[in-house]
């Protein structure tokens, strides 16, 4: 009776190895079964390769410059009180309106005792040349001495001289006088007034009278990178060519006006390895407003029949640029692909890709090289194999 419990003891312990062994080799057989079932396939959405043209766009920060921007200022050799600002502020004013006047009496008066001096010293002149005249006849009669002729003849040609000077005494005093009435030296718009009637006013003045600016027509300097000047200036120098520039608003969504690229400057900034270039624009209905910062977009070419790809499809990574190529056995391949211009939605690919291969444009981030993928459907149908793409 003792030996019972012991055997069934025994018993239990060869039944409880047993189940351990049968457990241990599942354990070792179950994760084998996965692995002979392969990888599934992966859903993606694919497009082909086209052909198409792409234009080769430069996007620039650029700063509305006007083609002239001049402080009125008071001549140098006058200084006076200000008499008269017949301007309105914000007014369009043309070349040569008057914009201010200075006191003219003193530079009148001036004016009068030269051209007082030059009456009288012509008159001097006139009596001279009389004598000149008369003693040149005496002196063929032997009446007078032939000296006094000679010094007849220095003494009209110092009245001459006199006259000259004096000439250049009454245009001078003229000259002031016209500046007394200061004028716009250039056609646009006034600014604020600087300076109030009743001022006493001089040449040496910094303040002036007021800022005419050029609104109409006007330009935009923009910097390009060193890397692109070449092609621009390529194009630039091509007979016939005028390399159309737009100009947005800072936040890039409204188009302000269209001009042409007329000038690049001719050294570079080396600081920013920038240069700057200048565009023109007729500005006549005023978008344009003097130093406005705006978006600038440089039309340099337009690459005609290249190879184009949604951009979703590209990517980078270690082996640089490339693309997942579908393949005709449904799996997708790394491609490495040299890129070219891009507008945003689609990019040119100039080497790596041919036109009417098909690429993965969703679901990239799941892929590796090699991997077996199916088309994702259109909605309401099944997905299909990579190699039922649809069509372009």
């Amino acid at each position: 009776m003792a030996r019972q419990p012991r055997v069934h003891r025994e018993h239990w312990i060869v039944a409880s190895a047993v189940l351990i062994l049968i457990a241990f080799v599942l354990w070792q057989k179950l994760p084998q079964k996965p692995q002979a079932r392969g990888a599934a396939a992966q859903v993606v959405r694919v497009m082909k390769a086209t052909r198409g043209d792409m234009p080769v766009i430069l996007n620039e920060l650029g700063t509305v410059t006007p083609t002239a921007t001049v402080t009125v200022m008071p001549n140098q050799a006058v200084s006076g009180y200000l008499v008269d600002v017949p301007f309105q502020e914000g007014q369009d004013v043309q070349k040569g309106q008057v914009l201010a006047e200075i006191d003219p009496r003193p530079f009148q008066a001036a004016l009068d005792q030269a051209t007082g001096t030059l009456q009288r010293d012509q008159g001097l002149l006139d009596e001279a040349k009389m004598d000149l005249v008369r003693f040149q006849r005496l002196t063929k009669l032997d009446s007078i001495a032939r000296q006094q002729t000679e010094d007849q003849a220095y003494l009209v040609k110092q009245d001459e001289g006199t006259v000259k000077l004096d000439q250049a005494a009454v245009d001078t005093a003229k000259l002031n006088l016209s500046y007394c009435r200061i004028t716009s030296p250039v056609a646009g718009r006034a600014g604020l007034r600087l300076v109030d009637p009743g001022n006493y006013i001089t040449g040496s003045s910094s303040t002036g009278i007021a800022v005419i600016t050029t609104i109409k027509p006007t330009t935009v300097e923009f910097t390009v990178a060193q890397n692109d000047l070449q092609k621009v200036v390529e194009r630039f120098r091509t007979a016939g060519v005028k390399l159309p520039v737009t100009a947005y608003t800072s936040d890039g969504n409204k188009q302000l006006a269209t001009g042409t690229l007329y000038a690049i400057n001719n050294q570079m900034t080396t600081s920013t390895g920038t240069v700057t270039l200048r565009a023109a624009f007729a500005n006549d209905d005023e978008a344009l407003f003097p130093n406005e910062f705006v978006n600038v977009r440089l039309l340099v070419d337009t690459l005609h029949q290249a190879v184009l790809v949604p951009t979703a499809a590209v990517l980078s990574g270690a082996p640089g640029d490339y693309v997942y190529l579908v393949n005709k056995d449904n799996t997708a391949s790394v491609r490495k692909v040299t890129l070219g211009p891009s507008d945003g939605q689609n990019t040119v690919i100039t080497s790596g890709l041919a036109a009417g291969d098909t690429v993965v444009i969703d679901g990239t981030d799941r892929l590796s090289d090699g991997a077996k993928i199916r088309v994702a459907a259109a909605p309401g149908q099944q997905a299909s194999p990579a190699s039922a793409a649809p069509p372009d």
